[in-house]
């Protein structure tokens, strides 16, 4: 009987729980593994499943193409092994229609979830990359191209340099100068050009252009028109989630960015406002204080899946 397909983002949490095990995890990290494998059945599913394909890799013989693998420098080797295990669990039809999934795997810099990289890059420049992304980064003679395969950036461009190209599935950046942030978000991209000039292309589409405090928003076929700059959008960099009259279920999907697992609320409080300032760095101090801040409560079914309800 064939095995119905892994959830793609449950194959990446079980190959990661398995690289970090392999890396000789705490007993507090090797309770929270377990503790994700007891939450649902698809976690315990990918996790044999990733289990099988790992023993039946580390039994094949140099030939068959272990070599290739263990020629490579260790961080290249963990990131094509990854990609191949969460590929094989998975499986094509698992992918659906998502255009070469395999690509963030094999990033030059990648995030955890949680985890957010500030680099100082060959130029001078700054590169800070926020949770759950990956960047690949081509600084040379002839370029200076940055491509955003998953997640966020924010990038502080010099000015007595060439063009800045950031690349994304959906189109072309060039910024002249300033400091711009790039988002990708499903099928679409949000740029943020906080200041200097920038030049947006999408692939099939008319090129648009924004100078410093615009925002807009674009996919492979069109740009929104620019409008102003969302004062809150890069708090990430220093740490915080900045909400202004920002709506609960809006909130909540912001906060499990930087969170393993569900997190999410009842319909009925959906449309609740919030407001404050709240430290990125501990999720689970923020949702213990929600119930001071709105007419809700906290239910933790496990540790990766949480509903705020409405208070009784």
């Amino acid at each position: 009987m064939k095995q119905a397909p892994i959830d793609p983002a449950v194959a990446e949490q079980a190959v990661q729980w398995l690289v970090e095990l392999q890396a000789g995890a705490s007993e507090r990290r090797r309770q929270a593994w377990r503790d994700w494998r007891a939450a649902a059945g698809e976690h315990e599913r990918a996790w044999q499943r990733i289990e099988q394909l790992n023993d039946r890799l580390s039994a094949l013989p140099p030939r068959l193409g272990r070599q290739a693998l263990e020629a490579q420098p260790s961080p290249q080797r963990r990131t094509a092994l990854k990609a191949l295990l969460v590929l094989s669990a998975v499986g094509a039809t698992g992918w659906g229609l998502q255009r070469q999934p395999w690509q963030p795997y094999l990033a030059d810099r990648r995030t955890a979830v949680g985890e957010r990289l500030d680099l100082a890059l060959d130029d001078g420049s700054q590169l800070l990359i926020n949770t759950d992304s990956a960047v690949n980064i081509r600084f040379d003679a002839r370029q200076r191209l940055i491509e955003l395969r998953r997640g966020e950036i924010l990038v502080h461009n010099r000015a007595d340099l060439p063009p800045l190209r950031i690349a994304t599935p959906q189109g072309l950046v060039l910024a002249e100068r300033g400091s711009l942030g790039v988002r990708l978000d499903g099928s679409s991209c949000a740029l943020s050009l906080y200041e200097g000039n920038a030049l947006v292309r999408p692939l099939d589409g008319t090129s648009q252009r924004l100078g410093g405090g615009q925002r807009l928003r674009f996919d492979s076929h069109a740009s929104t028109v620019p409008d102003g700059l969302d004062p809150n959008a890069s708090a990430w960099t220093r740490g915080m989630l900045v909400a202004s009259g920002m709506r609960l279920a809006d909130f909540l999907a912001e906060l499990n960015r930087y969170r393993h697992g569900r997190l999410g609320c009842d319909p009925a409080i959906a449309d609740l406002r919030l407001s404050g300032s709240y430290p990125l760095d501990d999720s689970e101090r923020i949702l213990d204080l929600l119930p001071a801040a709105l007419p809700v409560r906290v239910h933790r079914f496990t540790r990766y899946w949480v509903s705020v309800q409405p208070r009784a």
